[in-house]
C-alpha cells in the first residue's frame, strides 16, 4: 500500500492540469514472441501524453512549471541539447500558461531547424546556443541575472525538470500505475538526469514494493547516475514528508551503462535493431537516443535469461519519438 501521507503530501503539490492520466498500460505479446522471452512484456505509454508531444518530461513539468508559478515566475528558463526533448516540453508548458521561454542548448544552431529545434522555434522560444554543455549552467544564470535586473522573473528549471519536484511526479506515477496493474517484477527504463529514475524507486519504497527498477543510461556512467538518483531521492523526502521511507535499501538504485555505445544520442546496432522490433512487432515508435536503448537493455536482458516464465516486466516508455525526424 503506498504511504498514505506522502501520497496525501505529493498529491497536494500544485500542479497543472492536463487531461492525460492515467497513461495506458498495453501488452507487447508479439514482441515477447519475437525475442524469445516467455515473460509477459507490457509498456506504459508516457509517449502518449497528448500535450506537447508528450513523454517523461512532460509529466514532469506538471508540478515544476506549477511550482514556477506559485513563485510568480514570468519566464522559463532551461537547456538542453540541439534536439532537447525537455526543451521542447518547457517551451510547450510556456506557451500554454502564457510565460516566456528562454533556452540553453550545447550545439549550433541548425541551419534548417528539424524535430524538436522545429518545435522550439513555433513555440516561440528564445534560443541562446552554447559550446559545451559546462556552458550551459553559467549560460542559464547569466540569462536569469540579465532577465532579473529588466524587472523580469525568471525561474530556472534544471536540466530534464531533474529535481525533487520532478522525481515528485513519477512517484505519483507509480501510484497511477498499481490502479492499473498488479505490481511488475522489472520496471526497464531509459535514464539520463536521474529524475525519473528516482522518482521510480522513491514511489516503489513509499509503496513498500521491491520491484527491480533497469534504468538504462543513455549517456552517463553507472556510478554518477547513481549518485545523481540518490541526491534527488534525498530532495524528495522532505517533498513528500516520508524521509524514512525513502531511506529503505529496496528497491535498489540499478542503473546499466552498458548499451551507451559510442556515446549519447549515437545509435547503436542494438538500439536499431530495438527500433525496429518495437514499430514492427506492436507499432510503437521508440527514438534513437533513449528509449530504443533502453527496448535494447530489455530486449538483450530477456535473450541471455534474465527473464523467467510468468515474470510481468513493463517498460516505462518515456517518450522522445520527434527525435525520429531530426536531420
Amino acid at each position: 500500500m503506498f504511504d498514505p501521507a506522502a501520497r496525501t503530501a505529493l498529491a497536494s503539490l500544485p500542479q497543472i492540469p492536463l487531461p492525460s492520466w492515467p497513461t495506458p498500460v498495453e501488452p507487447m505479446p508479439r514482441l515477447a514472441a519475437a525475442i524469445g522471452t516467455r515473460a509477459e512484456l507490457l509498456v506504459k505509454r508516457d509517449d502518449a501524453i497528448p500535450f506537447g508531444f508528450g513523454g517523461n518530461k512532460i509529466r514532469k513539468l506538471c508540478i515544476v512549471a506549477a511550482q514556477a508559478l506559485r513563485e510568480g515566475a514570468d519566464t522559463l528558463i532551461t537547456c538542453g541539447g540541439v534536439q532537447s526533448n525537455h526543451a521542447r516540453a518547457t517551451a510547450a508548458f510556456a506557451a500554454r500558461l502564457g510565460l516566456r521561454a528562454v533556452l540553453v542548448a550545447n550545439g549550433a544552431a541548425p541551419a534548417t531547424p528539424t524535430a524538436n529545434a522545429l518545435l522550439d522555434d513555433l513555440l516561440g522560444a528564445e534560443m541562446h546556443y552554447v559550446s559545451s554543455r559546462d556552458a550551459r549552467d553559467p549560460a542559464m544564470q547569466e540569462i536569469a541575472g540579465r532577465l532579473l535586473h529588466q524587472g523580469r522573473r525568471p525561474y530556472i528549471i534544471p536540466l530534464g525538470a531533474s529535481t525533487p519536484h520532478g522525481a515528485a511526479a513519477y512517484a505519483l506515477a507509480v501510484a497511477e500505475l498499481l490502479g492499473q496493474i498488479e505490481p511488475p517484477d522489472v520496471i526497464v527504463h531509459a535514464t539520463s538526469s536521474g529524475g525519473t529514475q528516482a522518482g521510480l524507486v522513491a514511489g516503489c519504497r513509499l509503496a513498500g514494493l521491491d520491484i527491480r527498477i533497469v534504468g538504462i543510461s543513455a549517456d552517463d556512467p553507472r556510478a554518477a547516475l547513481t549518485e545523481a538518483v540518490q541526491r534527488i531521492i534525498d530532495g524528495l523526502g522532505a517533498v513528500a514528508g516520508s524521509p524514512d521511507s525513502l531511506r529503505r535499501a529496496a528497491p535498489a538504485i540499478e542503473v546499466d551503462d552498458g548499451f551507451v555505445g559510442e556515446g549519447y544520442g549515437i545509435p547503436t546496432p542494438a538500439s536499431r535493431e530495438a527500433l525496429e522490433l518495437a514499430a514492427r512487432c506492436e507499432g510503437i515508435f521508440l527514438d534513437p537516443t533513449y528509449t530504443a536503448k533502453a527496448m535494447a537493455g530489455l530486449i538483450e536482458y530477456a535473450r541471455r535469461g534474465a527473464f523467467e516464465a510468468g515474470d510481468r516486466i513493463l517498460f516505462w516508455h518515456t517518450g522522445g519519438q520527434v527525435g525520429l525526424f531530426a536531420r
